[in-house]
């Protein structure tokens, strides 16, 4: 069989299964040889086609001549005192994302980045601090899951004991401003023919990006959780920027309409509890009274500090007034137990090491 090899292999993460078997027609092959190089990449989690046992020889040297499974390179491993764990990791452009890893009693959360940096600015995040470079691609996305399998011996995908559960977008970017690729990624990563892991432990954090949340209540179906941080617009607006363009009535409209919530299947609230800033009694009624009516569940989140950071946290006592009122509404256990705060690990920690390093290199400098 003549075939023009390709300048560059495609990467197989990055298409669906429908694509894949357009590739195998080009090919020449017959379509029910995607099915069958999906099952191992997505089942068993192979990169190496001559592992691939249902495929002839020639078949298999023909697929490695033009695709490839490969992860994104893994920068360096951080393990937490707690059980975390965070890879930086390498894209093939040399730029730089991080993933985490979150076990728990029950479950097990991997935490994806969306973006290499952040556009949105948030006061109180370390990403913002990052500039945005560029969207990650689908197979960029789809690797940071796989590696995570990779890392923990979680092959063949489905297995009853396995260690990751859940995957929440809550990682570097924000998801929503790159919905096309996040979408695509998602509905492999949920297919019943990959993975297979159900949309209810799936949850996408968006800081408010009002026209796609519907859509992504249509096309995905996933748990949403907003990064909401405060009650009134006036102060939204310096903590999350992006409230100068889709204000605090915006985008609760847009949440009451999510298509699927219920009081089995509820939004989530993350509100960043920052000393003197959104952490008073009236802050907790009028958040209360804010989100009345829509099924929700709310995380109180301790502020977890990084180097140069303007904000501190608020102190146990107004963590707990401020919780009380949350629990006599009726949302129980609201605080979250921060994790992985010795290896920046923690909600609104991660940056790319190598942009950490060039600023240290310039503080250094400076002194």
């Amino acid at each position: 069989m003549n075939t023009i090899l390709p300048e560059t292999k495609t990467p197989l993460l990055g298409l669906s299964l429908y694509e894949l078997e357009m590739q195998m027609e080009q090919l020449q092959l017959p379509r029910f040889r995607a099915r069958q190089l999906w099952r191992w990449v997505w089942r068993h989690g192979l990169t190496d086609f001559s592992d691939m046992t249902d495929l002839g020889k020639s078949v298999q040297l023909l697929l490695a001549q033009h695709f490839h499974a490969d992860r994104p390179l893994v920068s360096r491993r951080q393990d937490s005192v707690d059980g975390t764990i965070k890879w930086l990791i390498k894209l093939a452009d040399g730029q730089e994302a991080e993933t985490v890893y979150i076990p728990d009693s029950d479950r097990g959360t991997l935490c994806i980045s969306s973006q290499v940096g952040c556009t949105l600015t948030c006061s109180f995040c370390h990403t913002g601090t990052q500039r945005l470079v560029r969207n990650l691609s689908v197979d960029e996305i789809c690797g940071q899951v796989l590696l995570a399998l990779d890392e923990l011996g979680d092959w063949p995908a489905g297995k009853p004991d396995r260690r990751l559960t859940n995957i929440v977008l809550m990682g570097m970017g924000e998801p929503l401003y790159n919905y096309n690729n996040v979408a695509k990624a998602l509905q492999t990563i949920m297919s019943g023919e990959g993975i297979a892991l159900s949309r209810r432990r799936v949850t996408l954090s968006t800081s408010g990006i009002v026209p796609e949340i519907q859509k992504c209540g249509e096309e995905l179906g996933v748990n949403l959780a907003i990064s909401l941080h405060a009650v009134r617009d006036e102060l939204r607006d310096q903590l999350v920027p992006i409230n100068r363009k889709y204000n605090l009535k915006s985008l609760i409209d847009a949440v009451r309409t999510y298509p699927g919530l219920t009081n089995a299947r509820r939004v989530t609230w993350e509100y960043v509890m920052l000393a003197g800033i959104n952490d008073t009694e009236a802050d907790a009624k009028a958040l209360v009274q804010l989100i009345k009516g829509i099924p929700s569940k709310i995380n109180l989140i301790p502020f977890n500090p990084w180097p140069g950071s303007g904000h501190q946290c608020s102190d146990d006592g107004a963590i707990d007034k401020f919780a009380k009122i949350i629990m006599r509404a009726g949302y129980a256990s609201p605080v979250r137990t921060p994790r992985g705060r010795d290896i920046l690990a923690a909600c609104g920690q991660l940056k790319s090491n190598s942009v950490r390093l060039r600023a240290s290199q310039r503080q250094a400098a400076q002194a």
